[in-house]
Order: C-alpha cells, then sequence, then structure tokens
C-alpha cells in the first residue's frame, strides 16, 4: 500500500469481533473434529436445490389452499380434481422436505462449531438469521405432519401458525440464498473428478425421499394406493368407505330433529324435508373428498342439484349462496358457496353417497357436494341455504 493510501473504509457492522480465548476450543470446537469428506460446499448446494424446490412446492400449494379457504369466491370449479392435485402436491412435497431437510442439515452442522463463532456484527446476525430459518422450517414441516396426524397437543392455533410459519421460512430462505449466492454459484456446477461418497450419499438420500413419498403418497394418489403404507390417513377407512375428520357426535348433530327442514331463503322462499327433496330430480356425480390434511377420495353422490333448488327459490343468475350447518360451532359452520359453483351442474345438496342413505358422519340429512373444493367447506348437516 502507497504510503499516502487512505485504508479502506470498513463498515461497523463489518469491524472484527475480538477472537475468544482458545481454552474455550474444546469438544467440537477443536480443529479437525468433523473429518467426513461430504461436509462440503458441493454436497450442500445440491442438497439445497432439492430441499429448494419442496419447500418452494409446499409453500405455493400451501398458499392456494389458505387463499380458497379465505376468499372461495374466485376459484373456479373446474377442473372437477383442481384442489385435490394441488393439496395431494401440499402434503407430498412437506413429507418428501423432512429427509431432505435431514440431509441438508447433516451436510452443514459442522459450520455450527467454526472458529471463532462469530467474525463480524454482520456474520453474528447471518448466524442468527440461519438459526431462525432452521428453527421456522422444523416447526412448520412437523406441526404440519402431526396435524395430519390428527395429534395437535400445542396450545397455539395451528391453521394460522402454519401459515405465518411459512412466510417466516420462505422469506429466510430467500434471503439466505442471497447471502450465498457467491457460493452457491461457484458450485451449483457439477465439478470433476467428483467425490465418490458424495454420489453414493446423494444417491442414498435420493432413494429415502423417493421411498417416503411411494408409502405415503397413495392416500391423495390413487394409482400409488397399493404402495400406501404409511401415509397419516387411509382414504378407504371410515362409515361408508370414506374417511371423516368432524363426526357427528363431535359436531353435535347424531341427533336430526324429526321436523327437519331445509329452508331456502330466496325471493320465493322454501321449507323442504326429505320426502320434498326425495320427490325433485335426482343427480348422480363422482366427485372426491379433497381434505387440507392431504388425503382424499372420490365416491358417488347423488342429490339435488343446488342450482335447481336456486331456481325454485327465485335467485337471479350470478348469485351467492351461504351455507348454514346444524353443528351449533365450528370454524366452517357457515360457508359461501360461490356462484360458479352454485350454477355447476355437478354442484349438489348430496343426500346419498355409493347408493346410500348418509351417514351421520357423512352429513345426514344432507350435505353440500361441488367440484373443486376444499374438504372443510363441503358444509355437512345442511340446514339453510341463503340466496345472497
Amino acid at each position: 500500500m502507497e504510503e499516502n493510501t487512505p485504508p479502506p473504509h470498513r463498515r461497523p457492522y463489518d469491524l472484527p469481533l475480538p477472537t475468544p480465548p482458545d481454552a474455550l476450543r474444546r469438544g467440537p470446537l477443536r480443529e479437525g473434529t468433523f473429518g467426513s469428506a461430504l461436509h462440503e460446499p458441493r454436497t450442500a448446494v445440491v442438497l439445497g436445490r432439492w430441499l429448494g424446490a419442496a419447500l418452494l412446492t409446499c409453500f405455493l400449494t400451501g398458499l392456494f389452499s389458505h387463499l380458497v379457504q379465505e376468499g372461495p369466491g374466485w376459484l373456479p370449479s373446474r377442473p372437477v380434481n383442481g384442489y385435490r392435485v394441488t393439496q395431494g402436491l401440499h402434503v407430498i412435497s412437506g413429507i418428501a422436505a423432512i429427509p431432505l431437510l435431514a440431509a441438508k442439515l447433516w451436510a452443514v452442522y459442522p459450520k455450527l462449531f467454526e472458529w471463532p463463532p462469530a467474525r463480524s456484527v454482520l456474520h453474528a446476525l447471518e448466524r442468527l438469521g440461519i438459526a431462525v430459518l432452521v428453527a421456522a422450517m422444523l416447526l412448520e414441516l412437523f406441526t404440519g405432519l402431526f396435524n395430519t396426524l390428527q395429534w395437535y397437543p400445542w396450545p397455539f392455533p395451528f391453521r394460522q401458525t402454519h401459515f405465518w410459519l411459512g412466510w417466516l421460512a420462505t422469506g429466510g430462505l430467500l434471503l439466505h440464498v442471497a447471502a450465498k449466492a457467491p457460493l452457491v454459484a461457484a458450485h451449483w456446477r457439477r465439478v470433476r473428478p467428483g467425490l465418490a461418497q458424495r454420489r453414493a450419499f446423494l444417491t442414498a438420500v435420493a432413494a429415502s425421499v423417493g421411498a417416503v413419498t411411494l408409502t405415503t403418497a397413495g392416500q391423495s394418489v390413487p394409482w400409488l394406493r397399493v404402495t400406501d403404507l404409511f401415509a397419516p390417513r387411509r382414504p378407504d377407512l371410515g362409515p361408508q368407505g370414506l374417511p371423516v375428520n368432524r363426526t357427528a357426535v363431535q359436531a353435535g348433530t347424531a341427533t336430526v330433529p324429526a321436523d327437519w327442514r331445509l329452508a331456502v331463503d330466496g325471493p320465493r322462499p322454501l321449507a323442504l324435508s326429505l320426502a320434498d327433496l326425495a320427490r325433485l330430480p335426482q343427480y348422480e356425480a363422482e366427485l372426491p373428498i379433497a381434505c387440507v390434511e392431504g388425503w382424499s377420495a372420490s365416491a358417488r353422490w347423488t342429490g339435488v342439484r343446488v342450482r335447481d333448488l336456486l331456481e325454485l327459490a327465485g335467485a337471479p343468475a350470478g348469485a351467492r349462496v351461504r351455507i348454514t350447518s346444524l353443528e351449533a360451532d365450528g370454524p366452517y359452520r357457515v360457508t359461501d358457496l360461490p356462484a360458479a359453483h352454485a350454477r355447476d351442474p355437478l354442484t349438489l345438496l348430496a343426500l346419498r353417497v355409493n347408493g346410500e342413505v348418509l351417514d351421520p358422519d357423512h352429513g345426514y340429512p344432507a350435505r353440500i357436494m361441488a367440484p373443486n373444493r376444499p374438504g372443510v367447506l363441503q358444509t355437512k348437516w345442511v340446514a339453510r341455504m341463503e340466496v345472497l
């Protein structure tokens, strides 16, 4: 450096922190503790690509499901299996991300014990951000997995927590990728000669992800049903061969009033008994129940077209319908049926499933079944339809 050249400007958060005394460098903090050649950038980048693809798929499909439940008016009624596909992808990618995250953490965990632990304020903040990112990912994936098992012991609400953790994990992931962009770019392409251990390790990880997917995806992918060994839910178990999340006992609707009538509030109000509904033209549709927890199952539903009821009630074209259940409470006791679904010929006020009268757990005396709609919005134990 020339004598008159000013020293390079250092920002306050780039200034080096004091190095801790060597007496603290014990256990995993000792140099050379981690001897595996796989704790290196190329392995971490390859795993990061796979993990990023799984998490991005999981985030986008989860965001789609959230928006559908918060504002169902924009969702078209076709394709019939649209929501089934997106929610199946959500749970499949979430489960696949668990072994990928474990492998990624194994590849980089020696970084936790690098020396010195923090070289500058900026470095310390980067490490804090990684800690938040990893915690958010672990909490997001495992609470989601436990929720599909219908085991949720934590006091905080699942749906809201899952939604905001998804944003936190995705935002943290994007920041992490931006901070590591030069390192990622340097190891994005394959270098030759490669490590034989790396190839074997990545093959084992890919095989693990494939095995997890093949043995769980059958809960939402019919042609993988034969390999469905460990899925949280079996789509063929339950009353009338269909799973149930909220039973009639849990909803307080096990006993239906003897004077039950379906109220249709419109320009020409209706009050229809089951016998009245049975005298109306009956239609059949093959429709899936697509649960937000990932499982889905198709069945033959029979009943009265909702659009026929709306025409009897004098509803104008393009009207939405508010559906109210007999249950006293519950987050989906009242739901709105958008016009696209209300006028779709496949949308039924279902009275029967697979040729049998609805079981109480499936919504006796009547439930809504519509194409391309989350299962939680297929209202059971219908009491009232209100033209909006």
